[in-house]
């Protein structure tokens, strides 16, 4: 009885209590206003009732829910891309040569000798043990350059190499084992104030980015697939270089 009337209780009327016997208790009610609730004999002729199908026969079962559609809570498949240190370098020396218009003779490969010639260097004097131009590294020194170079300001090929360097090395001091390196190898004009004042100013643009790209794995994909499609305003597609 107590579960018949909690469950048929309509929104905003009284709870009954338990024991109220007045004739309005029920008012509310039609179907059980004129019967006994209290009969264990109408209780059960009613449970008999319920059990007893046409025929003889139990309801067949509820059909099983349909398959969700397709697509629907299947996780998205993984798109791996793979890039070599010569396919990178190659897309930078293209990004560095269509950012800097004015340079009408520099050619990408110039800008990865500059590159490859520091690197050699290091490791003919001992400075490392291991080549630092790797794909990820490669990924981290094309970050900075796109707030490093201004191709409106780049008049030469000596500016554009200092200021590359200067990149290199910072990608040096931020990625790189050791805890210091030379400056030498990478330095272009004769004096010092002119590199420091250049590390200040892109170290100031792209402090937040060089904690960010070692942070968040979607942040880097997203760097590395726009290096990639650097290379595709090239001569040369190089989709298909694996990773090594």
């Amino acid at each position: 009885m107590g579960t018949v009337l909690s469950l048929s209780l309509s929104p905003g009327s009284r709870k009954p209590s338990y024991y109220d016997d007045r004739p309005s208790s029920l008012c509310h009610y039609p179907s059980l206003s004129g019967h006994s609730l209290g009969g264990p004999k109408d209780h059960g002729g009613a449970t008999t009732a319920r059990r007893r199908a046409p025929g003889g026969h139990r309801s067949p079962p509820p059909p099983p829910p349909p398959p969700p559609p397709p697509g629907v809570g299947t996780p998205p498949k993984r798109v791996i891309v793979q890039a070599s240190t010569g396919e990178l370098l190659r897309c930078l020396g293209h990004f560095l040569c269509g950012r800097c218009y004015r340079l009408k003779h520099l050619s990408p490969a110039e800008p990865v000798l500059w590159l490859r010639s520091v690197d050699r260097s290091l490791l003919l004097q001992g400075w490392q043990d291991l080549a630092f131009v790797t794909p990820a590294n490669v990924v981290f020194l094309y970050m900075l350059c796109r707030d490093a170079v201004d191709g409106d300001l780049v008049a030469s090929e000596r500016e554009l190499q200092a200021t590359l360097l200067t990149c290199l090395y910072l990608s040096y001091s931020y990625m790189g084992n050791e805890i210091s390196y030379p400056l030498k190898p990478f330095l272009v004009e004769p004096g010092k104030e002119a590199f420091w004042d250049r590390c200040l100013r892109i170290i100031d643009a792209t402090s937040a980015k060089m904690l960010r790209i070692n942070a968040d794995p979607h942040f880097f994909t997203q760097v590395f697939a726009e290096l990639k499609g650097e290379g595709l305003c090239g001569p040369l597609d190089y989709s298909r270089v694996l990773d090594r």
